[in-house]
């Protein structure tokens, strides 16, 4: 059997033996034992192509399988990976990891928790290895759809509100997908009688230009929208804040990656033409999304709001990245996919554990934390140091390919794009360290913060496993840019060709 099949069986055969534990304790013995088994596949996978194609910069598709499943329209359950997607998969395998752990204490409904949690998980792995365009959309509304339950259910504050919020909003950019990609399939020559789905044979053709000027904005918008593209980002920061720790973690860890991922292997990827014409507009809109994210961040007091607005920030820089469609940005916009999505994650299983403690999300109700929760404290600081991308965080290297690769263009454009990007650092730094400063340092502004307990071993076990990933890219870079730089060289040919 094709391993890569294994990425949704694992995470179905873990749901279903869920569905059949009687307490928290095996339930949650469940859920770590099956997300572990996840992980490993994972880490195996990424040593496989790293081995065989990686170090040595090649291109290949591997584990490719095709299967019929709906011949009237020429629906393939077709799978494969490269670099780049295998990368994808390894961060979504670290977090989800990460986030059952983070859920250890979880009693409420704890059996659907963890099955939505899972369900949630195993869109995204399936998004990340499916080729066929109608596949791929099927496994995003899975993995978007069990958003509005974890949020609705388990969530905090106006979490009803903000959850029909995000579900709106995230709906209309699926109907926008929708459209775009029955546009790109019936553009498609057809062969045996059939228009195509498969990603792999489209990037073949050339799309006529009228299709792509019409289905480029609807796809790019569409899953700009789950990228928090400016201005369709306002689900973003609600959503975050109202949804339990874990969910946060992979909603702006992974669910957000989704979009900016789809932008890049469908929108850019398939129509080129299109994207060079109109590249300009969403540049200004990227623009925008990273430097008031990086201003909203600055502006808010409640712990989730100030990293959700940073998601804002970050994740517009990738977009902005793989706009400059050259391979030095693009590679530094993968790189801060997995970055970022390592980072976030790190940030909100802290926010939750810290909240856990104190009650309160609220910074200028916090004080001298570090004295009381050394291990929590530290982690905080690496996570804001690694959000300021400071040299030897992953971050650093993906920021750094992604205003190199864009100041290669020099026009006064993007020159004057760029350094508004680039501008939003400073702000990042302001409000990293002002909060930082604020929480963990000073006076202990509440006697009952005194006797504040430190991080238990299923916290310590998820935060180091999120500090050490970002720690493996940031200290020795060359194995995921060599990885991701094999596999952008045919991807590159189609789009510089366009």
């Amino acid at each position: 059997m094709n391993i890569l099949n294994f990425f949704i069986i694992v995470p179905l055969i873990t749901v279903f033996l869920i569905l059949f534990s009687k307490s928290l304790k095996t339930t949650r013995i469940i859920a770590a034992v099956g997300m572990t088994i996840q992980l490993l596949l994972a880490l195996w996978l990424m040593y496989y192509y790293l081995v065989h194609y990686g170090l040595k910069q090649l291109h290949k598709m591997i584990f490719v399988s095709d299967t019929v499943w709906f011949p009237t329209l020429n629906i393939h359950y077709a799978i494969g990976v490269d670099g780049i997607s295998t990368a994808m998969i390894l961060l979504t395998a670290i977090v989800i990891f990460a986030g059952v752990f983070v859920s250890w204490t979880m009693e409420n409904l704890h059996r659907e928790f963890f099955i939505s949690l899972i369900v949630l998980a195993t869109g995204v792995f399936g998004f990340f290895i499916s080729y066929d365009l109608f596949t791929m959309l099927l496994f995003y509304e899975l993995a978007v759809i069990p958003m509005y339950l974890l949020i609705g259910i388990w969530g905090s504050g106006p979490k009803e509100k903000h959850a029909m919020k995000l579900t709106l909003m995230l709906m209309a950019g699926s109907a926008l997908i929708i459209a775009g990609l029955l546009g790109i399939y019936f553009s498609t020559p057809i062969v045996n009688g059939h228009h195509t789905f498969n990603m792999l044979e489209i990037s073949k053709y050339t799309l006529p230009i009228k299709a792509q000027r019409l289905f480029f904005p609807l796809t790019f918008v569409g899953f700009g929208v789950l990228g928090a593209l400016f201005p369709f980002h306002t689900w973003s920061p609600d959503g975050h804040a109202s949804a339990p720790t874990a969910v946060s973690m992979l909603h702006a860890g992974v669910l957000m990656k989704l979009g900016t991922y789809g932008v890049f292997r469908v929108a850019i990827y398939l129509m080129p033409e299109a994207a060079h014409e109109m590249a300009w507009i969403f540049i200004i809109l990227t623009s925008i999304s990273v430097v008031y994210g990086a201003f909203g961040a600055i502006m808010q007091k409640d712990l989730k709001y100030i990293n959700a607005y940073s998601s804002v920030s970050h994740v517009g820089m990738i977009t902005f990245g793989l706009l400059m469609m050259n391979a030095t940005a693009i590679d530094g916009a993968i790189l801060q996919m997995i970055s970022h999505g390592i980072m976030t994650a790190l940030f909100f299983a802290l926010i939750g554990m810290i909240y856990g403690r104190t009650h309160t999300r609220n910074v200028y109700e916090m004080g001298g934390l570090l004295r009381v929760i050394p291990f929590l404290g530290t982690m905080y600081m690496i996570a804001g140091f690694a959000s300021l991308g400071l040299p030897g965080f992953s971050g650093f290297v993906a920021e750094l390919n992604i205003f190199t690769g864009a100041f290669l263009h020099a026009d006064l454009f993007h020159r004057v794009a760029t350094i508004l990007v680039i501008s939003s650092i400073v702000v990042t730094a302001v409000y990293i360290l002002r909060f930082v400063g604020i929480m963990l340092m000073g006076p202990i502004k509440h006697e009952e913060h005194l006797k504040l307990k430190d991080a238990t071993w299923y916290e310590k076990l998820s935060t180091i496993t999120l500090v050490v990933s970002m720690l493996a890219i940031g200290l020795y870079p060359v194995w995921i840019i060599n990885t991701i730089m094999g596999s952008l060289k045919p991807i590159m040919l189609k789009i510089l060709g366009g």
